[in-house]
């Protein structure tokens, strides 16, 4: 893995959690105002009082990948975030900049400012979602038919990713669990296997002489991981659609894992008896376990992981704070692992 310096980022550029709750609490009051604007008008359909400012902040992430008519009217209406853990963090919000410039999708290349930068032919309208398995209404389903009767919310979750850098984002989207049971699993599936697309035309990382990634990208979670309550579907983030470069047009967020677990660009959904192969453990299983659920005390390789970077960093200025065990969820999800030796499955 390749790691590069973040850009610089002006303290001015840093939302306080303060300044984005309020403008949380009334997003129902500008919602009808905001249906007028469009993605590549410079408008944020949700918060269109910031749709300038996010625009000013990462020009080309809000122009990438714009979403069909009806997807507007989806972000008409988004539940916030609730005031207290698990889905709302009270840390510093990592600036939109940093989110949408600062990121992993080897499918663009391997450098951090790859996805960003050259992601700007991707498209996703349209996009369809292949469900099969074990599961009684398998198909291919057209992405507003997915998420058309999906109420989308807000969560504000920590990002933790296995390089030891971390980030604090304010996602929009719905649980899993709410998709996956209109699919109605059986009693055989005890795993979800996910596939990112796989596009030689918008990807340029896909044809490099330098890929190292058997394509297509692929993860996995158990099926009681996949439908507990943290575990999220994204759509958005900071109040707007997903950017190419973050995994549009949806993508998964599994907080208490390193951030590779939640796979991107999602085109694949798999119900299997059996555990999946995953991409990163094919890869090096010594180092990216199946579970990679994020442990202080089981350190990778290269990286140790009872400290890391929150970005945003410069130069002279980097802030490191104690990793917590899941990331800080262990509330949540510990007994998801009682019995299992963590040091083992990993």
């Amino acid at each position: 893995m390749l790691i590069k310096k973040p850009s610089d980022v002006k303290s001015s550029e840093i939302t306080p959690e303060k300044v984005y709750r309020n403008r949380r609490a009334f997003m129902k009051e500008t919602a009808a105002l905001a249906l007028g604007g469009s993605l590549l008008g410079g408008a944020s359909p949700v918060l269109a009082q910031d749709g300038d400012a996010l625009k000013a902040r990462a020009p080309e992430a809000l122009s990438l990948s714009a979403p069909a008519p009806w997807w507007e009217s989806k972000f008409a209406e988004v539940t916030p975030a609730p005031d207290q853990e698990p889905y709302f963090t009270g840390e510093t919000l990592t600036p939109y900049r940093d989110v949408t410039r600062y990121n992993n999708f080897y499918e663009f290349g391997m450098d951090k400012s790859d996805p960003s930068s050259r992601s700007g032919t991707f498209r996703t309208d349209p996009w369809s979602v292949e469900i099969s398995g074990e599961v009684a209404k398998p198909g291919t389903y057209h992405l507003e038919d997915l998420l058309g009767p999906m109420q989308l919310e807000e969560r504000v979750y920590r990002l933790r990713c296995v390089e030891a850098w971390s980030m604090v984002i304010p996602w929009i989207g719905f649980p899993l669990v709410d998709l996956i049971k209109r699919f109605e699993p059986t009693s055989k599936a005890k795993f979800v296997e996910f596939e990112t697309l796989v596009d030689p035309e918008t990807m340029p990382g896909v044809t490099s002489r330098f890929a190292i990634v058997d394509w297509p990208y692929r993860e996995g979670l158990r099926i009681d991981e996949a439908t507990h309550p943290l575990t999220f579907m994204a759509v958005g983030l900071y109040g707007s659609y997903l950017p190419a470069q973050n995994g549009a047009p949806m993508r998964l967020v599994v907080p208490w894992k390193y951030g590779f677990k939640s796979i991107k660009s999602i085109v694949r959904i798999n119900f299997r008896e059996t555990m999946p192969n995953t991409t990163w453990n094919d890869l090096q299983a010594n180092e990216y376990g199946f579970y990679a659920n994020v442990n202080p005390q089981v350190h990778h390789p290269r990286w140790r992981q009872d400290m890391e970077r929150r970005l945003p960093q410069t130069l002279f200025s980097r802030q490191y704070i104690e990793t917590r065990l899941f990331n800080g969820y262990a509330d949540q999800v510990a007994s998801l692992y009682s019995g299992m030796d963590l040091a083992v499955n990993y």
